[in-house]
């Protein structure tokens, strides 16, 4: 079995370990991903930074590019075709992963996956009887993050996540916490919400018994929805989505024939936990100390510096950058002021006048790094009001690609790389690095990944520790960066020098 994960930034890969992660989404790229051993494959979208248009293009290519190579997969010619391959992506699961306090394009992305992937044009393809979809599911838990669903109610520490700070983001703001009746919202009355199924609680509870009928019962349940259904389900702990993760294993494996007539095709919208539940990974090799210890050094051994950056501007982000710099002496703030940003790139000398401002901020990160500090490259805070949302949309990325080349000139100098927000992180890796593909390692803190920059990166094994804006508490950038600083043991860097 593989799982094959669009996710919409690089934060979404938060409870698992030792899988590739994508930035390109090209047959090549694939077709190395899928090789992978690991049973899971993360293709990077990045389509929360983009307008509904681009990112409906953005995943299509994706899509078009995995159907063509499956096909070749799968081939009966003995020249095209890789027989052990295809057993191993028998059956081939496809997930839609977006953000756990649901922003983002919705159910666009899921939509797109279900007409390139999910359509008698690609049964052969994709090994399956081209019915098309058996069942949509909306499972936006994280655990570790305190996002559960219960009752058929999301929640964001135990209050309805529509009255939280994240519901009122400008671009993908929303009304209810009721999953069937914001995907009624979402997809403007075309679900109504009276026909979404719903899987409770109890049910998974059941699942998980040891008597085996609770899962069986879940099993026939799942056989019988509707074509095409949509089901939201709920989620308070790991082990009611190892059971759902069981059923769908069940139903969707090649021996499924046997007693439920055919394998089921199921799509899943999902945060990071239901993951988990698809898959056995087992523990997470290196603890956190072995993540710090990925720190890199220089020819004498000696820990090479750390950065922070912090493109992200929820509330969230605010208090944690607040507390770092107030924390810790040895972080040295430099602001990207994002109104001056603006008015540069609204301006009638645009390309000059931003190649001076980044020749400046570059020199600011070099005295601060010879200095013996550890740059804090932050946006400045709060959300400027830029008129449209596709305005906003062309500043943010704007933004982000000057943040990503600032730290992209100063990274041979660096031991590791601390990135918060998710188009930020992607960036950073992306165009910054030039990362073609990053191996995760596992979780430094809970939900918060490491990975490592490839061989084609402009600085191989660069660990970068991916922070998403909405996760954590106000003291969990300074627990991030005291953990990465302080390095694996005795022979880490200890603080700054005095001068900082």
């Amino acid at each position: 079995m593989k799982v094959v994960v669009f996710d919409d930034d690089p934060t979404g890969s938060q409870t698992v370990h030792g899988c590739p992660l994508l930035l390109r989404g090209d047959a090549d790229s694939l077709r190395r991903g899928l090789a992978h051993p690991s049973p899971l494959l993360f293709v990077l979208a990045n389509t929360r930074a983009l307008d509904p248009g681009a990112a409906r293009q953005r995943v299509t290519q994706i899509c078009r590019n995995l159907r063509q190579l499956l096909a070749e997969i799968r081939s009966e010619d003995p020249q095209q075709g890789d027989a052990d391959l295809a057993r191993r992506l028998d059956p081939l699961l496809l997930v839609s992963r977006g953000d756990s306090t649901l922003r983002g394009h919705f159910p666009l992305e899921l939509e797109v996956i279900a007409q390139e992937l999910a359509c008698p044009l690609a049964a052969d393809a994709l090994g399956c009887n081209g019915a098309g979809v058996d069942a949509r599911f909306l499972v936006p838990a994280f655990l570790p993050g305190g996002r559960t669903t219960v009752h058929g109610v999301h929640l964001l520490d135990g209050e309805p996540v529509h009255t939280s700070a994240f519901a009122r983001d400008r671009l993908f703001g929303y009304q209810t916490s009721d999953l069937a009746a914001y995907i009624e919202a979402k997809t403007a009355g075309r679900v109504p919400a009276v026909s979404v199924e719903h899987l409770s609680l109890e049910e998974l509870e059941a699942a998980g018994s040891s008597d085996g009928r609770g899962f069986e019962a879940l099993c026939v349940r799942l056989a019988q929805l509707a074509q095409g259904a949509w089901v939201v389900v709920d989620a308070e702990r790991p082990q009611q989505l190892a059971a759902f993760g069981s059923a769908v294993r069940e139903l969707t494996s090649p021996t499924a024939a046997e007693r439920w007539g055919r394998p089921r095709r199921f799509l899943f919208q999902s945060a990071a936990s239901l993951l988990n539940g698809l898959v056995e990974l087992g523990e997470q090799p290196l603890d956190a100390r072995g993540l710090a210890g990925l720190r890199r050094r220089d020819g004498a051994g000696s820990a090479l510096p750390g950065l922070v950056l912090v493109g992200s501007h929820v509330p969230l982000a605010d208090a944690q950058l607040e507390q770092l710099l107030a924390a810790e002496p040895g972080c040295r703030l430099l602001e990207i002021a994002v109104a001056k940003l603006a008015r540069v790139l609204e301006g009638p000398a645009a390309p000059e006048l931003l190649a001076s401002l980044e020749a400046a901020w570059r020199s600011q990160l070099e005295q601060l790094l010879a200095a013996g500090c550890t740059p804090v490259l932050a946006s400045s805070r709060g959300e400027l009001d830029c008129g449209s949302a596709a305005a906003r949309r062309r500043l943010g990325l704007e933004l982000a690609a000057l943040m990503a080349r600032l730290v992209g000139a100063v990274a041979p100098q660096l031991g590791y790389v601390i990135s918060k927000g998710g188009i930020t992180s992607h960036t950073l890796l992306e165009s910054g690095l030039g990362c073609r593909a990053v191996e995760l390692q596992g979780q430094l803190l809970p939900g918060l990944s490491l990975v490592l920059t490839g061989p084609e990166a402009r600085v191989p094994a660069l660990p970068v520790l991916t922070f998403p804006g909405n996760l954590g508490d106000r003291q969990t950038l300074q627990q991030a960066f005291a953990l990465l600083q302080a390095g694996p043991g005795p022979t880490g860097p200890g603080p700054g020098p005095p001068g900082c």
